[in-house]
């Protein structure tokens, strides 16, 4: 080893790395701070309001008395009037005796040491998260400091984000900046993610929120948080207020692709269909891509939202775009068809198909056949899109037997067509598909047909394949 060199012992490179992380979090923090300033500069009315604040204002304390804890927590407005009486200081940074998650701090010279990790918070975030107005206004009046962010938010974030509306307003009333950014980089708005945040939300933009205001991490506008949490409400009051309907966050989704993105449970696929509703009657694009090339149609049919899917073809999207990884909405929905089966996605299959789809490679068909096999009706749509079906062995080997079981009739169906081609009648619904390809869900309604021809034209179930 040379005289200029040394060895890098575990301690050391823990050391420099601790050292790096601070570096990057002083970085994060000055980027922060001047994104709080701009947004500070750009709406100023709620500031104005900081005139009904007390002018005596006196720096925070900090308090461990468990009695005060205790009267905050309980919201015991009794006990708080003796606590904070006139002339008092309700500016308080609450400091837990112990708790939390252990993090190594930085106790100086290069020293480190495993603490538990604080979470500081004030009267105001207590009262205020917790719906208790009638105390919050008695530490408003004992001049608490309406912006105090000891933990990192604001007292207003906390009411937003636990949806008391007359704490939100009672703040907003005393100055409190509707447009202060977390730690995390939200402002108030960002947090009200439930549909029981409505009225908060009302209370902001009354008073100045930005509508357009951007989180730092992921860059999302409130009605991007709105779109992803399906809060149609929400969605229909930030358009009101002009909220931008095609503004990309950086993943590069608009607010209908974070709608559309969103994995979706059954008792939601109605929320998620009337954001999509709102967004599109307001002008949403379908044909915004994300860094990965992916459409909305593609992500609805990932999430398996039929509604969502109507809905986009109805105002165009394309069912043959491909992705970065060369797959179309077709193969989307394919995939998650085992888990999606009360999503009714044969709908889905259906609609694409009627909208010119391209088909499975007919070489594939028994793997699709061994993955859907909890869903006969996505199998006959599917299956009644080929004029030939060479079936074979494999097909039995792939259908499990539960699913056979359950569904006997309908595989039965599928297995007899061994040696047998498909009947005059199905041919001829193919050859007249074929003819209009993707032009069927438009030209087959309009036909002067009997209602179960249409139907049996456009992939109507039947339970059985011929």
């Amino acid at each position: 080893m040379s005289r200029g060199s040394f060895v890098f012992t575990p301690t050391a490179l823990r050391s420099l790395q601790l050292d790096e992380d601070m570096l990057e979090r002083q970085k994060y923090k000055k980027q922060l701070a001047s994104h709080h300033y701009n947004n500070y500069l750009l709406k100023k009315e709620a500031r104005d309001r900081a005139l009904l604040r007390p002018s005596t204002a006196q720096p925070a304390a900090v308090c461990q008395d468990v009695v005060v804890v205790n009267a905050l927590y309980t919201g015991d407005l009794e006990a708080m009037q003796r606590l904070f009486p006139r002339g008092s200081t309700a500016n308080l940074i609450i400091e837990p005796q112990q708790g939390g998650d252990m993090r190594w701090v930085a106790t100086g010279e290069g020293l480190w040491s495993l603490s538990y990790e604080q979470e500081l918070t004030t009267p105001l975030h207590i009262t205020a998260g917790r719906g208790f107005t009638d105390c919050l206004r008695l530490l408003l009046q004992r001049g608490a400091s309406v912006d105090l962010a000891p933990g990192g938010t604001t007292a207003l974030h906390e009411s937003c984000e636990s949806c008391q509306p007359e704490c939100t307003k009672l703040l907003l009333i005393h100055g409190a900046n509707a447009n202060a950014v977390s730690e995390d980089g939200l402002m108030p708005l960002h947090v009200c993610t439930s549909p029981e945040s409505l009225e908060c939300a009302k209370y902001l933009l009354q008073y100045g929120a930005a509508i357009n205001g951007r989180t730092i991490d992921e860059d999302d506008s409130p009605l991007h948080v709105a779109a992803r949490n399906g809060l149609p409400d929400h969605v229909d009051l930030y358009l009101r207020y002009g909220a931008f309907v095609d503004r990309q966050n950086d993943e590069g989704l608009t607010p209908l692709n974070a709608a559309c993105s969103q994995p979706q449970e059954l008792q939601a696929l109605q929320h998620y269909f009337k954001v999509c509703q709102i967004l599109l009657g307001a002008g949403a694009d379908v044909h915004t891509m994300d860094q990965d090339k992916h459409h909305p149609l593609h992500m609805a049919c990932k999430n398996a939202n039929p509604d969502i899917v109507d809905l986009l073809l109805a105002h165009g999207a394309c069912v043959n775009d491909m992705d970065y990884g060369g797959e179309a909405p077709m193969h989307n929905i394919l995939k998650v068809v085992c888990y999606k089966v009360s999503h009714q996605p044969e709908r889905i299959v259906r609609a694409l198909l009627n909208h010119g789809s391209i088909r499975v490679w007919p070489g594939a068909l028994p793997v699709v056949l061994k993955h859907c096999s909890m869903s006969p009706r996505t199998i006959e749509v599917l299956l009644n899109a080929y004029s030939y079906l060479k079936v074979t062995d494999t097909w039995v080997e792939s259908v499990p037997s539960e699913a056979f079981q359950e569904h006997k009739e309908f595989f039965e169906s599928i297995f007899s067509l061994t040696m047998t081609p498909r009947s005059l009648q199905h041919l001829a619904r193919c050859r007249l598909r074929n003819f209009l390809d993707g032009r069927v869900y438009k030209v087959v309604p309009k036909l002067n047909l009997p209602t179960f021809i249409k139907n049996y034209l456009l992939l109507d179930y039947r339970g059985y394949i011929h």
